[in-house]
């Protein structure tokens, strides 16, 4: 299996070019979860406070055995604990469940516009930064004019955005936007759960004639692409699988091919999705 690359960050950090999604895990899959792909060779773990399994994703870093400078973690505020005050005590919440010193990566989970309140947890997450309490903090389901906002008014931009992102999905004005600010786009639903798009013949070819599986095929396509995938999986040997797609290249054909369907989300517009 090649190593994973890595990608750096705005802030000078650095995270691995793929990861291990934990949603929708209780605590007890996620510990598991968790330690086997890090014993497998994952060095990135998302998780969030709605996803309800900090506390298994923390048990299963330490558990690992692999030390904890070498493991990138990632939570997300909730839509509830949006406001400056309110989001530096979610945190606390959030790296008490954890067991962990520090968070690498803290993200607002989504921008509420409605609510108004994404800029004040922005400017937490910011002193969160500071206080050396995070490494690198970002957003999720952000859209450009949100995050102008946040370089308008603390001149910090987001290290990450974490999209839904997938073929059915690709997003190419966001990454081009992502791309001429420096930040680096991640990955949610890379394989677009809830649909058939692992079971297209037009996949099942292409993974073929790579002696792969149309999941690898389909990370690969995001890694190719500059993205950065979170899948979730519990099964050592698919976590195995999606973590090994560095030792093959799609073509220019078969990567246009990959996309070569109708496109529509399967999450929530950013702009009218509530999760709180």
């Amino acid at each position: 299996m090649t190593s994973t690359p890595i990608h750096t960050l705005n802030d000078g950090s650095t995270i691995p070019a793929l990861g291990l999604g934990t949603y929708p895990m209780d605590d007890t899959e996620a510990e598991r979860a968790v330690r086997g792909a890090l014993e497998s060779g994952y060095r990135l773990v998302d998780s969030a406070v709605n996803y309800g399994n900090e506390t298994g994703v923390g048990r299963g870093v330490k558990s690992s055995g692999v030390p904890r400078e070498q493991v990138v973690v990632t939570t997300k505020l909730p839509g509830r604990h949006h406001g400056y005050e309110e989001t530096l005590a979610s945190f606390e919440e959030s790296r008490r469940r954890l067991g962990l010193e520090y968070v690498d990566l803290y993200l607002i989970h989504w921008p509420l516009p409605r609510v108004d309140k994404y800029l004040d947890s922005w400017r937490a997450m910011i002193k969160l930064r500071g206080d050396g309490l995070v490494r690198s903090i970002g957003v999720s389901n952000f859209t450009p004019a949100h995050i102008e906002r946040l370089e308008e008014e603390t001149g910090v931009l987001p290290a990450i955005n974490q999209i839904e992102l997938h073929p059915f999905f690709p997003q190419e004005e966001l990454r081009a936007y992502h791309t001429k600010k420096g930040i680096v786009t991640e990955s949610w639903s890379p394989l677009g759960r809830g649909t058939t798009l692992l079971d297209d013949p037009a996949l099942g070819e292409i993974a073929r004639a790579h002696g792969v599986t149309p999941a690898q095929v389909v990370l690969r396509w995001h890694t190719q692409l500059g993205a950065l995938p979170i899948a979730k999986s519990g099964s050592p040997e698919r976590q195995r699988q999606n973590l090994d797609v560095y030792g093959f290249e799609l073509t220019a054909d078969e990567m246009a091919a990959v996309a070569d369907r109708p496109h529509r989300r399967v999450g929530g517009d950013p702009e009218e999705h509530e999760e709180f």
